[in-house]
């Protein structure tokens, strides 16, 4: 685990704080779809991810889901260290959008680290940040984009996040995460194969010019 830390958090920790991680740290590796946290739980841990992506989801009244935003390698999620500090429930849920691996870390460890550690308090600063202006690049979609651009983002940032330009979604998941209807789905993904920029297949999508 010592390697891989130094792979992808030696530019930002120093020795001694990754040997600490090293030492506390669980190793854990999911597959796509696994849910890592649901609403509601209480969080005990806070991952740092070493490959992958974690899609996080904020959900309404009516058990629709948004997405707010993805966690990728070198990234931890602002909304886990939130409820980490005020030890409240998870307002959010976790699921692994690829085949991911991680190292949970005690939430003990956080304010220990954030007064031993300047490099730690910077990278929990940044992923404030970072994740905050996330979520206000997702509330800007919605508020300013019309839902054939939001789609069209939303489809080359999954090409992006899974390397890949073929999507295994259906159309009722991706409503689901744009929080819009199927129909409206499936109507704008039927006009971007029309106009060649993607071709339809059962339950996947492929990309060909986004």
């Amino acid at each position: 685990m010592i390697q891989e830390l130094k792979n992808n958090y030696g530019h930002l920790f120093e020795d001694a704080l990754l040997n600490e991680i090293n030492q506390v740290g669980t190793f854990k590796e999911v597959a796509a779809g696994f849910k890592m946290m649901e609403i509601g739980d209480y969080v005990k841990a806070m991952p740092l991810l070493v490959s992958g992506a974690i899609k996080i989801l904020r959900e309404d009244t009516d058990g629709d889901e948004l997405l707010l935003y993805f966690l990728e390698k070198g990234d931890t999620c602002a909304l886990t260290l939130t409820c980490c500090v005020a030890q409240t429930k998870s307002k959010i849920r976790a699921i692994a959008e690829t085949d991911s691996k991680l190292i949970m870390i005690p939430i003990q460890q956080m304010e220990e680290w954030s007064e031993k550690y300047k490099s730690w308090r910077h990278f929990v600063f940044e992923s404030y940040n970072n994740r905050l202006n996330e979520m206000l690049e997702t509330i800007d979609s919605i508020a300013f984009l019309k839902m054939d651009e939001r789609l069209l983002k939303y489809l080359a940032e999954k090409v992006r996040i899974s390397k890949n330009n073929t999507i295994h979604k259906t159309h009722q998941e991706i409503a689901y995460e744009l929080h819009t209807s199927r129909v409206v789905i499936s109507r704008l993904l039927k006009k971007l194969e029309t106009l060649g920029k993607i071709e339809l297949n059962r339950n996947a999508i492929l990309i060909k010019d986004i």
